[in-house]
């Protein structure tokens, strides 16, 4: 082993024992149900923003890294696109959210669809994310392989049960503090890269860079359609984002919160544009790997000592476990407190408490499994997770919200077939992480077919017991205007969009005008007896 593995690995080491530490000191904390899950909600808003900049800009950071390195400065956008969601849910959706003590989407599908649809939701919800967990865990490890020679399933396999140790102790309390770490973490990560930087390539090694790979400066080089996605993706996310949710609403206050996810956007600046400056200093100094986060060490151990590579590397550490704590502490919540109490409705705070534990430890044996079938391929588990979890519980989500209407019949029908026709739609693209069946991503059928159940089953199912509006509405008239203008356009650029890549979003974005002009004008009738209620109340 070089002297780079050994400060690589005994950084980690040590790091790795302050958070088995923090864990045990949580412990005190966490020891009834609300205490665990939601930490007593007494968060301020500086513990929120730590939690949510080491969940989303962690993540980000190293997803920018890899995409610089590749595509130049247009992994901006993926950025953008991680910072609009954040404050879309900071503005829109984190006060109702709070005042209605929320803990997981899942839990909240089942307090307004019973117990089956919360066991549905909670077990799809809960296998997804040790695939997020794993995929950002395989990125790290592949800049750790290279310093140490360890294998990446092997390093993914370290990663989930060090995330075990210190999350079964402590709960929310455990992440809150390790989160709060590794924000300093990523300051030390910071300075040592930017001082790399320039020593080499520095300004003119990227004014260099510039002249020989223009494409790696061109705002759109990932692609119009890559770039799309990205939007999409995270703006679909804003109403299902259960981890940033459930740090979030541990706040005091609904102004805590949103408080403390509005200084998290600012905080995430630097990992955005710094993430570009490394993967570009790494495409100048190292231009022939494969990948950006191999380059990226490589880069580092022709420029600096072996110890402030260390350094370096362990806020790449800090990220991986800032994205994969969270993702396996929601998981272990929607199977454990959610799917537990579902079976077992009559289970007290402490026995979803156990619950939760173990079922910690059921997706840490996830986690590592699922980095011994595919270690070479994070894209692929994210398509997977994604697929999985936005399929079944979009529209169960948006109808809990804002459509009573709904039944549990439908909410059951959408939750198994939207999470069926997505995973069938990745088979029949023979489980390729981007070269999907008819240039379609799976994601988006599974979601379209997920509404198109929820809203045929209400209308079919509950026949009689609806109405269509006829009240004017500002609102309906913009969703059935887009809706149109979203028809035609697919009708008459369905070739160009097929070949963009992006027709499978355009179709989605049509069924989801569908769906919400049919909650704006599909009402439930006011019979004389609901009539009388409410004259009386």
């Amino acid at each position: 082993m070089s002297s780079y593995g050994f400060w690589v690995i005994s950084l980690a080491v040590l790091y790795t024992l302050a958070l088995i530490i923090v864990g045990n000191v949580a412990k005190r904390k966490a020891n009834r149900g609300e205490q665990y899950f939601v930490g007593g909600r007494t968060f301020r808003w500086w513990t929120v923003a730590f939690c949510i900049t080491g969940l989303f800009s962690g993540s980000t950071y190293i997803s920018i890294v890899e995409l610089s390195y590749l595509t130049g400065i247009s992994a901006i956008w993926y950025g953008v696109a991680e910072t609009v969601q954040v404050l879309l849910i900071a503005l829109l959706l984190i006060k109702s959210f709070r005042e209605k003590l929320i803990v997981t989407i899942t839990g909240l599908i089942g307090d307004q669809f019973g117990r089956r649809a919360k066991a549905l939701s909670g077990t799809i919800t809960a296998f997804a994310f040790p695939m997020w967990s794993v995929a950002t865990a395989i990125a790290f490890a592949s800049a750790f392989h290279v310093f140490t020679g360890v294998s990446l399933s092997l390093s993914v396999a370290f990663t989930a049960l060090l995330l075990f140790v210190y999350l079964q102790a402590g709960g929310m309390w455990a992440v809150a503090f390790t989160q709060t770490m590794n924000t300093f973490v990523f300051a030390i990560m910071f300075i040592i890269g930017t001082v790399a930087f320039f020593i080499n390539p520095g300004i003119s090694g990227l004014q260099q860079l510039a002249a020989d790979q223009p494409n790696m400066f061109d705002w759109g080089g990932a692609g119009l359609q890559v770039i799309l996605v990205w939007f999409a993706t995270f703006l679909v996310n804003v109403i299902l984002a259960q981890a940033a949710f459930q740090m979030a609403l541990s706040c005091k206050t609904p102004e805590e919160g949103r408080k403390g996810l509005i200084v998290a956007e600012v905080m995430s600046v630097p990992f955005i544009l710094l993430g570009i400056l490394f993967g570009l200093s790494a495409a100048a100094v190292v231009p022939d790997a494969s990948l950006g986060l191999v380059a990226l060490p490589q880069y580092l151990m022709e420029v600096l000592p072996a110890p402030f590579v260390g350094l370096f590397f362990l806020g790449i550490w800090a990220c991986a476990l800032g994205w994969g704590a969270p993702c396996q502490f929601s998981g272990a919540t929607s199977l454990g407190k959610d799917v537990g109490s579902a079976i077992f409705p009559g289970a007290s705070p402490e026995q979803l408490v156990k619950y939760t534990k173990w079922s910690l430890l059921l997706l840490t044996g996830l986690m590592i499994i699922f980095g011994f079938l595919r270690t070479e391929q994070a894209a692929w588990w994210n398509v997977l997770a994604w697929t999985m979890r936005n399929s079944a519980t979009f529209a169960p989500v948006v109808a809990a919200l804002f459509w009573p209407l709904v039944t549990k019949r439908a909410v059951l029908g959408a939750l198994f077939g939207g999470f069926s026709a997505g995973l069938i739609w990745y088979h029949l693209s023979n489980w390729h992480p981007s070269d999907f069946f008819l240039n379609i991503h799976p994601v988006w059928v599974g979601m379209s077919v997920n509404i198109l159940i929820m809203v045929l089953f209400t209308v079919a199912f509950n026949y009689g017991n609806w109405k269509i509006t006829n009240k004017r509405s500002v609102k309906g008239a913009v969703v059935l205007t887009t809706l149109a203008a979203l028809l035609v356009v697919n009708g008459l650029f369905y070739e160009s969009l097929h070949a963009a890549g992006v027709v499978g979003m355009t179709i989605f974005l049509s069924i989801l005008a569908l769906f919400i002009g049919s909650i704006i004008y599909i009402k439930p009738k006011v019979t004389k007896a609901s009539a009388g209620e409410q004259m009386v109340s």
